[in-house]
């Protein structure tokens, strides 16, 4: 910061100002929280089936913040392992945060961004559509998710220090197109400028604190779903890119159990619509034929038609993508020829009310036409599920006809109007939510729209999953904005999907045609695209010459004690006669080899009794030669999973089983295995206790 004083004294003070700056371009902060939500009996949000309800945990959610200041404005960045976030998740955060810092974290200079497992709880969207599968709005959820957020970036504002910023990037085999029929779509010479039809890039910020040289953080931006756990999965997990961060910070917190150490390294979404981990591809698993390329079905029928791989199974799976990300990160980190940041920290924001958003287009002959976003509404293909996932009934992407029963279903619940149908062309249109007002909003229609501009690098905050091409287009766009305005032709532009509010998809024009699933769930129209780019063009153009925009109207935040909720409090626990909570009710053997699982069984307590965040449900501990017993893993590593089952719900009984993968970096010893709960009596507040197993011998052979 550049200060002039009149005095010689004054003159000094300047100069050590200047050295500073010249050693440390920003003040960064990181920080890292748990923000896991309940564990059981919560729909996982992300594949829409009202049956996939928690059983337990595989991995642990974190939100990770990282904070930039150059001593003028500052902005953060979070990512946050759930499935997306919505308006008024980032509204109940920034509240919080305002009541302990006033107006330093505001809607403008902080954008929220979800990793995208579908392993995760929902019921915390607000808005109907997205929460409906859960039964309503879950609070235990949408509470975890605001604290969890809240404590890692108060916890990155605490430890702040002078820090150097580094970009670079690099190519990581590790994600598929599961929509290419639709990518064809697209312009054939702008295909061509292109390696394939996903993003393979792998972008990474490195953070080094200036006092002791010491890397203090990561951000690493891919394009890749996190859903290598399918739809039969039950354990809320943060699946491929939160183990990535998990290995990541592992490597970099040597010493330190998962969630622990002052290292915090993010993966986080990018331009992933259309793209998919299962890098075996789609087959016809009823025939072991390859499925129709455009309607990914399997003589007629969406269900059989699966992608897999490139795991034998769904863990192995994630675990390949996982490490594949890992080590191009680890190898990023230690690049001496990374970019180094400098130049002032910008940002920009407005609310966009698409429906009534405008824009000129030009069209192939030359002619200009005014073009409007649409109310929302969900298209016919959208029931059909992806290949990552396939939906029920008989629906099927690529469907551009209308189906007479399931149009007299939609009639009589939610008819669209003309008006709709002509905007919305030429998807036929399943539900029209933009109509539905009952018992509140069923999808946004205002939504954020944000860059933050770290000198040379630009991140996108965009409302949605983008596929490939929307995001090649949209990094174009405000690439030329940029430059074209003054900014440096050295900006970097990184998309940083699933941001502040979630509206679906955004499918270029060429690709909506086809209406395939992602062109069935771009809600506001054909245009949806067009609209976005003409919003960040203007963005970026006013982000460099330093203008204000108008700030656009503010998204309602409903109260949340007036939402509709379904979702079954947990009224008792009972151990039963002959048992107290925690009892062992299956021992693990004596002696376990390394490559064996162990399982040990439990009464338990219901898990929703208490989150136990920033705890753990179980520990793996192993004796050490001092007598004591030392924890070596929690409900947090990949390698253990704990599965619980109301075995009587009449009678409010439980069990929970701790399961551990003895894996090669195991040392022979002594072990055993706990399980920490919590316990809702008929009468009284809820109890904690500890189950301990009796110990057990692993050897090398």
């Amino acid at each position: 910061m550049w200060r002039l004083w009149t005095n010689a004294s004054g003159v000094l003070l300047l100069l050590c100002v200047l050295t500073t700056t010249a050693n440390a371009a920003y003040q960064v902060g990181v920080g890292r929280a748990d923000c896991t939500g309940p564990v059981a009996e919560i729909t996982l949000m992300g594949y829409a089936k009202l049956d996939q309800k928690g059983c337990g945990l595989h991995l642990r959610q974190f939100a990770r913040a990282f904070i930039f200041d150059d001593g003028t404005n500052r902005v953060v960045f979070v990512s946050i392992d759930a499935c997306m976030v919505g308006f008024s998740l980032k509204n109940a955060v920034v509240e919080k945060l305002q009541e302990l810092y006033n107006t330093t974290y505001t809607h403008e200079n902080f954008i929220l961004s979800g990793t995208h497992t579908h392993g995760a709880p929902g019921g915390f969207l607000v808005d109907v559509m997205y929460d409906i599968t859960e039964l309503g709005f879950a609070h235990e959820t949408f509470d975890a998710y605001t604290n969890g957020i809240f404590n890692a970036i108060k916890r990155a504002h605490e430890n702040m220090a002078s820090s150097r910023v580094y970009i670079t990037s690099g190519e990581v085999d590790a994600n598929i197109n599961r929509s290419p029929a639709s990518y064809d779509q697209n312009p054939e010479e702008e295909k061509k400028k292109y390696n394939g039809n996903t993003d393979q890039t792998l972008r990474q910020l490195k953070i080094i604190r200036d006092s002791d040289n010491v890397l203090i953080g990561a951000i690493n931006w891919y394009a890749v779903h996190a859903v290598s756990l399918n739809n039969t999965n039950c354990l809320v997990t943060s699946d491929n890119v939160g183990y990535a961060s998990i290995l990541l910070e592992s490597e970099y917190n040597q010493g330190s159990l998962i969630g622990q150490g002052s290292f915090v390294g993010a993966f986080a979404s990018s331009n992933l619509g259309d793209v998919s981990p299962n890098m075996n591809g789609p087959i016809c698993v009823n025939t072991g034929e390859e499925c129709d390329y455009v309607t990914s079905t399997c003589n007629g029928e969406n269900k059989y038609c699966i992608a897999m791989g490139p795991g034998d199974d769904m863990f192995e799976s994630a675990e390949i993508i996982a490490k594949r990300l890992f080590e191009k990160s680890k190898v990023l980190l230690a690049n001496d020829t990374a970019q180094e940041l400098s130049g002032p920290i910008k940002f920009i924001h407005q609310w966009v009310d698409v429906p009534k958003k405008q824009i000129d287009i030009q069209l192939e002959n030359g002619t200009v036409q005014s073009v409007s976003g649409c109310l929302p509404a969900m298209g016919y293909s959208f029931a059909a599920g992806t290949t990552d996932g396939p939906g029920e009934f008989d629906f099927k992407q690529g469907s551009s006809s209308d189906n007479p029963f399931w149009n007299i279903v939609r009639d009589f619940i939610f008819p669209p109007t003309p008006e709709d149908i002509d905007c919305h062309y030429p998807k036929p249109i399943l539900i029209a939510s933009g109509r539905i007002k009952v018992p509140y909003n069923w999808q946004p229609e205002i939504v954020s729209t944000q860059i933050l501009l770290i000198g040379d690098f630009a991140l996108i905050g965009v409302p949605g999953e983008f596929t490939t091409m929307s995001g090649r287009r949209m990094r174009d766009t405000v690439k030329n904005a940029i430059v074209s305005n003054g900014g440096s032709e050295d900006t970097e532009v990184v998309i940083a999907g699933l941001s502040n509010t979630y509206t679906s998809y955004i499918a270029t024009y060429e690709e909506y045609q086809l209406q395939r699933y992602e062109g069935a769930s771009t809600i506001f129209g054909p245009h949806t695209l067009q609209i976005y780019l003409s919003v960040y063009k203007t963005l970026a153009e006013a982000l460099i010459k330093g203008d204000k925009v108008d700030a656009g109207p503010l998204p309602e935040d409903p109260d949340k004690s007036k939402l509709l909720s379904l979702i079954t409090p947990v009224l008792f626990d009972t151990s039963g006669w002959f048992w107290n909570f925690g009892d062992v009710l299956e021992q693990p053997p004596k002696t376990v080899n390394v490559g064996d699982t162990v399982s040990v069984r439990f009464v338990a307590g219901h898990p929703r009794n208490d989150l136990m965040q920033e705890k753990t449900f179980l520990t793996v501990e192993k004796l050490g030669d001092n007598g004591k017993w030392n924890v070596i893993a929690t409900d947090a590593n990949f390698e253990t999973r704990f599965k619980w089952t109301r075995t009587s719900l009449i009678k409010g009984a439980s069990e929970a089983v701790v399961e551990w993968d003895i894996r090669d970096s195991v040392e022979p010893g002594t072990y055993r295995i706990c399980h920490m709960g919590n316990y809702k009596p008929l009468w009284g507040d809820i109890q904690s206790y500890q189950g301990i197993s009796n110990s057990f011998v692993v050897t090398s052979t």
